[in-house]
């Protein structure tokens, strides 16, 4: 089973994530930023895995902590449920028109962290959701072993723009994650992936 559930408690947030990597996009997701909430579902919607998050941060603060210990739970979550990722397809990619918006997402789960993130965003959204966090995001995300490669080709809608990355993003994480009816072991000549 593909599956995980992974909680972290610290004086700034507290959070449970679980996901099924073989499920149909179903979410349940509660981090208190309703902006965030809304890309979260669209990443499970769109990468087919299924997710739900609970979430409960320093929101007097800001959501800084609350979004990005989300993803570094996200990436544990994700990094637990494949395992020692024998048969993954490994490599995903997409390109996701959003209205005036256009992404390119790539994603290599090759173990080693890396973000490029060229997303040239700011300013406020859905009130309290500042645009740098989706940044922040990925980051975090990427710190569990992901290659990740984002990049706007057009827009200027920093709704739209956002919506993008995030179902570009599932959309080249469901490639990824997906089994390979071609291939049994890892997918490196390495024999490993980290």
């Amino acid at each position: 089973m593909r599956r995980a559930e992974v909680s972290r408690k610290t004086k700034e947030t507290e959070i449970s994530i679980e996901l099924n990597l073989d499920g149909a996009g179903e979410y349940q997701v509660e981090t208190g930023v309703g902006f965030f909430d809304h890309m979260l579902s669209h990443l499970a919607h769109q990468s087919l895995i299924d997710l739900k998050v609970q979430a409960k941060g320093d929101l007097q603060v800001d959501a800084h902590h609350t979004v990005e210990d989300v993803g570094i739970l996200y990436g544990q979550a994700l990094q637990e449920a494949l395992g020692e990722k024998a048969g993954i397809t490994r490599y995903g990619s997409a390109i996701l028109p959003m209205d005036d918006a256009l992404v390119l997402a790539a994603v290599d789960l090759s173990g080693r962290a890396y973000l490029d993130f060229a997303v040239p965003v700011d300013g406020q959204l859905g009130g309290s959701f500042d645009c740098e966090l989706a940044k922040e995001f990925f980051l975090a995300l990427s710190r569990s072993g992901m290659n990740i490669h984002l990049r706007l080709l057009a827009g200027t809608n920093r709704h739209h723009i956002l919506e993008a990355v995030f179902k570009a993003f599932g959309r080249a994480l469901r490639a990824a994650v997906r089994l390979d009816p071609d291939r049994s072991g890892i997918p490196s000549t390495k024999g490993l992936l980290e």
